[in-house]
């Protein structure tokens, strides 16, 4: 398949997933462990779900004379009752957070190999490659570049990098990104290998900070996903919402989710993996979502992913309406993906079960919000209340919560990177009370065309 490589194959060392496994951490104070945490959000949630239930019974009665008594359920459970268990468990979850600290941080970096694969990149791959030179890793480090079929300069621009650490592999034609890392995955030498996407650019202490969260998690994980933020945030209207998303909501679902020992993506734009464990999962899937897709075979098989929220890597978001639309319809295509393929993860006995079924609760809740609510934001602004009115507005202080709870766990972490939070309040206003008018219907798009089975293109990352 690749018409140039500049290395040959290397036996890939015997894995060894946590050296620091025997060690126990140290507890500080009250400790609750994360069962109990886990319990105490569910609880929470639960009892939130029930009193939503109570004080909706009269917006139940009256909305179910309208439109009859099943379908007013299946709107108001759809907008209101399960986003707000949603969001009561969100809230608890991210008030009890306590990050464990990274373990003997004077202990020496191991190996690691770094995939990046790159498709029409010319503008932006001696940049990434720039960001990982900067890193000063002191580990050994092999950086492989795929190029995967790139039609414009990208392979000019890579004969043009000089890189102690840097081998380039020419690939004749496009293959698409998941069969890109498996041609790099094949010559891996190390036993982490580490993704990153050719129009990104690494904060420093990135890949240290990733390497020894994965050292430090519990000796069962697997993977790490990395903080991915938006780099081209200035660029207009769109971004700058965008920048919001990743900054606000996709972090804070994935501390939540790795506290409970289940991150559902460990996304291909920057994480950490065992070498020998990608390769026993038979590498990323010729899918439209391969990192959901095989993240949740790693699920299944019974591993934990986790999450590094302080080793950020800044990429480039999309910056025209289109290109997110396809971006998101491409996630919710993932989904479907990994739902019908791993369906199995519903019935675990473990924590991270219930974000399972959330996701499987997200195209119900995309279409009823497309359907029923949208249609009931146009009725309200003419005086019709029967979607959208005083009962909605009971919702917003616990949404005013989860952002403040959001917020502040992020500035935290800006604050201990050495970054400033930069002040975007039209993105914010355009995030709060636009985004999702554009996203979720995008999303229920997307379920479509992963029932009709509509073929995915590069570009939509």
């Amino acid at each position: 398949m690749a018409d140039s490589i500049t290395h040959t194959h290397h036996q890939v060392p015997s894995p060894a997933h946590h050296p620091l496994q025997g060690d126990k951490p140290v507890h500080h104070g009250i400790y609750v462990p994360v069962v109990g945490k886990f319990s105490i959000s569910l609880i929470w949630a639960l009892l939130w779900m029930a009193f939503s239930i109570y004080i909706a019974q009269d917006w139940l009665h009256d909305l179910g004379q309208v439109v009859g008594i099943v379908p007013a359920h299946l709107i108001i459970w759809g907008i209101a009752i399960l986003p707000g268990f949603m969001n009561a468990f969100l809230v608890a979850g991210l008030l009890l957070d306590r990050r464990p600290p990274v373990q003997h941080p004077e202990m020496a970096l191991p190996g690691i190999t770094v995939l990046v694969a790159a498709y029409n990149e010319a503008d932006n791959i001696a940049a990434t490659l720039d960001s990982i030179e900067r890193q000063g890793y002191s580990g050994p480090l092999q950086v492989i570049v795929i190029n995967d079929g790139s039609t414009d300069g990208t392979a000019g621009v890579l004969a043009a990098c000089h890189h102690p650490w840097l081998e380039v592999l020419h690939l004749p034609h496009n293959v698409g990104k998941a069969q890109a890392l498996n041609e790099g995955l094949s010559r891996a030498r190390w036993h982490l290998t580490v993704t990153v996407d050719g129009d990104s650019y690494l904060y420093r202490h990135a890949l240290e900070n990733l390497v020894r969260r994965y050292l430090s998690d519990p000796p069962n994980t697997r993977a790490v996903a990395g903080a991915v933020l938006v780099r081209n945030s200035r660029k207009n209207f769109v971004t700058e919402i965008q920048e919001w998303d990743y900054f606000h909501g996709i972090a804070a679902i994935k501390r939540l989710q790795s506290l409970y020992q289940g991150t559902l993506v460990a996304q291909g734009a920057f994480s950490i993996y065992d070498t020998t464990t990608l390769r026993e999962v038979g590498g990323w899937p010729a899918t439209v979502g391969e990192d959901i897709v095989m993240t949740w075979q790693m699920l299944e098989q019974g591993h934990r992913i986790g999450f590094a929220e302080n080793a950020c890597l800044f990429t480039n978001a999309p910056d025209t309406w289109l290109q997110f639309i396809h971006q998101r319809q491409r996630w919710s295509r993932g989904l479907i993906e990994a739902l019908k393929l791993h369906w199995r993860l519903l019935f675990k006995r473990r924590m991270s079960t219930l974000f399972i079924w959330w996701n499987l609760l997200f195209p119900y809740l995309d279409l009823v919000y497309t359907l029923a609510y949208i249609p009931g934001i146009i009725l309200a602004l003419f005086g019709i209340f029967w979607i959208v009115g005083p009962m909605t507005l009971l919702v917003l202080p616990l949404g005013l919560l989860i952002n403040y709870l959001m917020y502040s766990v992020q500035v935290k972490m800006f604050t201990e990177q050495g970054l400033k939070v930069r002040r975007n309040p039209l993105g914010f206003m355009g995030y709060a009370l636009f985004y999702n008018l554009v996203l979720q219907p995008a999303c229920v798009v997307g379920y479509v065309q992963e029932i009709l089975n509509r073929t995915k293109q590069w570009g939509t990352k």
